[in-house]
């Protein structure tokens, strides 16, 4: 069975969308700085598509019986995209640091609080447990 023109007109607009989106519009490329920080942008992005067509019967009578005649075909799809940069994960100094654009994205900035100072309680934790040997009753409750 042939390929219907609608079925082209929807392949040529998703292969264009998906040369436009990859993981590096997301999460961008780091930037190395002299002092040895790396910053990584993070964007948040978001697009709409729509596709239509319609066959034309020629103005013929609708009770007529149609054959296996093809009739005119028209289409046309279209596509939006937006892109807005959410922040920057600065990694340095030992530490790792959400910068946030706008501030309503607390969240994600709260979970990398989060989890600097998880990691922080589990290296204080780790590092009494070396220094006092003699002690081998650890509370789990203080690494968090």
């Amino acid at each position: 069975m042939p390929e219907h023109p609608i079925e082209g007109l929807m392949k040529t607009t998703m292969a264009n969308l998906k040369e436009m989106v990859d993981v590096n519009t997301i999460v961008g490329d780091a930037v190395h700085t002299a002092d040895g920080t790396v910053i990584i942008p993070v964007s948040k992005i978001s697009f709409g598509f729509a596709s239509g067509g319609s066959e034309f019967n020629k103005g013929r009578d609708k009770r007529e019986v149609i054959s296996e005649e093809k009739f005119p075909f028209g289409g046309g799809s279209g596509a939006g995209v937006c892109l807005s940069p959410v922040g920057f994960i600065v990694v340095g100094n030992d530490q790792i640091k959400l910068l946030t654009v706008d501030e309503g994205n607390s969240a994600l900035t709260n979970l990398f609080g989060f989890i600097e100072k998880m990691t922080d309680n589990i290296q204080k934790s780790l590092s009494n447990n070396k220094n006092n040997t003699n002690n081998t009753n650890v509370d789990p409750t203080q690494m968090i």
